[in-house]
């Protein structure tokens, strides 16, 4: 049977992981790609550099394989082949910078009064309203109020008339009246 080929090793050994971080940087320097350290880091934290995270004394440290760098800078020469070097200037930079924008006479434009904004007047007049129907219906409660409280003291004269009335008609059980000895 020629299917019974075995797979190849679907990861690669730990000792294809040989460069470290400065030098990663240096053959980005010598592709004519310059990058920081921690842009190296930034490219093996997302997944651009296959790489092993190891720990030392010191703190983590990257491992690279020197084939992943090479195929980045493949990358970044086939999609960015207009980029330029820290000492060179851009080209939109220069362009920009060569025209003066003091040296032009300005407009003057005129000055327009602080208008509301509509939706802000339209908000503060529905909450002005909103206040006037409250202070209409503080001053119904405040009426309903003064209107029950006569009704109560009308209420206790009428039950004390009621309770003199009670005692004239049974003398016996007047407040002041003395129980009977016999």
């Amino acid at each position: 049977m020629l299917d019974d080929l075995p797979r190849p090793v679907a990861t690669i050994p730990d000792t294809e992981y040989t460069l470290t971080i400065d030098e990663a940087a240096l053959r980005y320097e010598h592709a004519g790609h310059p990058r920081t350290p921690r842009s190296i880091q930034r490219y093996c934290a997302k997944g651009h550099l296959d790489c092993r995270r190891i720990e030392t004394p010191f703190g983590d440290k990257y491992l690279i394989t020197p084939e992943s760098v090479a195929k980045h800078i493949a990358y970044i020469e086939e999609v960015r082949p207009t980029t330029t070097g820290r000492d060179m200037p851009r080209p939109v930079a220069t362009s920009v910078a060569q025209k003066d924008s003091h040296d032009e006479p300005r407009p003057d434009a005129p000055t327009s009064p602080d208008l509301s904004r509509p939706v802000a007047t339209a908000y503060v007049e529905r909450v002005e309203s909103e206040n006037e129907f409250l202070r209409k219906q503080i001053g119904v409660k405040d009426d309903q109020i003064k209107d029950l409280t006569e009704r109560a003291r009308e209420t206790n004269f009428l039950i004390q008339g009621l309770q003199n009335l009670f005692l004239q008609l049974n003398p016996a059980r007047a407040p002041d009246a003395q129980p009977s000895q016999n």
